[in-house]
């Protein structure tokens, strides 16, 4: 499911399940506009799942809440390989401002399908929300999916 749609494959089944995936997104998506965001952590981990946990790379996205913690917008800001995606506070944080968003959500996936944070995703989260706090920014959590489950970070990174 996780291919491209547009992809020059002559796989019309492969085609199929990619814009089926593609379709539970902008569904997910427009649920996920209509909510408060942080009102079911349920609802953000599932919508989190089906965008992310079966990418054949690591991908980095980002849900820029308001001060309701209504989501603005939901962007990857970053692609990797089979292994890591770099994490850019800056870009982040710049794009954040550019949003006037007042919190985050911070996400990635580790395609092994194990979503056992390292010591690299632990630090990059740390940076974050060390530089986020002097931008009056909040990060509420970043959560690692994988086909195996999810973590939050939450419980591993300095977030206070």
């Amino acid at each position: 499911m996780n291919a491209d749609s547009r992809s020059n494959e002559q796989d019309p089944a492969r085609a199929i399940l990619s814009l089926v995936r593609e379709a539970m997104l902008v569904s997910s998506r427009e649920q996920m506009l209509d909510r408060i965001c942080l009102s079911k952590a349920t609802d953000v981990i599932e919508y989190l799942v089906i965008a992310m946990a079966r990418l054949p790379v690591e991908e980095v996205r980002v849900l820029f809440l308001d001060s309701k913690n209504r989501l603005i917008s939901d962007e990857v800001v970053s692609r990797g390989t089979i292994s890591s995606a770099p994490i850019y506070p800056r870009e982040i944080l710049k794009r954040s401002l550019v949003l006037d968003a007042s919190a985050l959500i911070i996400a990635h996936n580790h395609p092994s399908g194990d979503p056992q944070p390292s010591e690299v995703d632990i630090e990059a989260t740390e940076r974050l929300v060390k530089a986020a706090k002097e931008l009056d920014l909040t990060i509420h959590d970043h959560i690692i999916v994988g086909c195996e489950g999810w973590v939050s970070l939450r419980d591993w990174a300095e977030f206070e």
